[in-house]
């Protein structure tokens, strides 16, 4: 976050410790405390006093709805079936409590104006285990000179309606 609250654009994770430090340089900044400074230590324990605050209603009340944010509410998630990733095999999944999300107005009309996705994480590319002898292919596709190449080359398609030369 910036100085303003905002979101630096290149930034695509916002920690705790960074919404604390935004906080308290605002809170300063803006000369909250006559006299005093804000410290981010105490920053952080009313950052967490209010998450702290939120789940408690949650788990009591079942709902909180704040002002120009958005409200968070407890369902029931039914039971369904569904099934292993890895194996296929069907799994009976029980029913169960989940917290969703409802964006307010404000937060809705300014993630339209001013928001954008994170960047996608870039594929690495997997790394072979090569088997010993083995030698990596120079760049034409050739083995180096001296070693055996393990893997058949493939004969280029015919591309014109000649037949091709044996």
């Amino acid at each position: 976050m910036t100085k303003s609250g905002r979101l630096n654009r290149g930034t695509t994770l916002v920690t705790k410790k960074e919404i604390v430090k935004t906080i308290c340089d605002r809170a300063n900044k803006e000369k909250l405390i006559p006299k005093h400074n804000l410290t981010q230590l105490a920053t952080k324990e009313i950052v967490q006093w209010t998450f702290e605050a939120i789940i408690a209603t949650l788990v009591n009340e079942g709902r909180i709805e704040l002002r120009n944010f958005g409200v968070f509410e407890v369902k029931r998630r039914k039971p369904r079936k569904a099934r292993n990733p890895r194996t296929g095999a069907p799994v009976n999944v029980e029913s169960k409590f989940v917290v969703t999300f409802q964006p307010g107005m404000k937060m809705e009309d300014d993630v339209r104006k001013h928001g954008r996705l994170p960047e996608p994480k870039k594929k690495k590319p997997r790394k072979t285990k090569a088997k010993p002898g083995d030698a990596a292919p120079l760049a034409n596709g050739t083995a180096p000179a001296g070693v055996a190449s393990a893997t058949k080359v493939a004969p280029e398609p015919v591309t014109s309606d000649a037949p091709a030369a044996t």
